[in-house]
């Protein structure tokens, strides 16, 4: 994870104080995780692991996430694609890096990624 963060000035009495604000992730959608490993249930602790990392983080670039990440995808649109359980299973998520909005757009078997437009899902 990337210890990213940001510092906010505040003056008291005639001194300055330092304090750091943390933007953690916010994923969004998290049930379409939980509905998933449902059907496939091999891959349950990988999205759970998946979601609590993510859940965590501060991804404030691609690079932020390769560093956490280095097999993922980085796609066109703010679009990331992550490798579950071996890549046997395909996550692409859409990311706002300002917001820090994570918004869960495909998860799906290697198959199933293969049909579709990863970059416009």
């Amino acid at each position: 994870m990337t210890n990213n963060h940001s510092s906010i000035l505040f003056p008291i009495s005639g001194t300055f104080c330092n304090f750091i604000k943390l933007i953690l992730l916010r994923v969004i959608a998290k049930k379409i995780l939980r509905d998933f490993w449902g059907k496939y249930p091999d891959c349950e602790q990988q999205l759970k692991s998946w979601y609590n990392e993510a859940d965590t983080s501060i991804w404030k670039s691609p690079n932020d996430i390769k560093i956490d990440y280095p097999s993922a995808s980085i796609l066109e649109n703010n679009r990331v694609v992550f490798n579950i359980k071996g890549n046997k299973y395909r996550l692409i998520i859409k990311l706002n890096y300002h917001y820090q909005m994570v918004w869960i757009r495909f998860i799906g078997t290697h198959a199933q990624y293969d049909k579709i437009d990863a970059s416009k899902i």
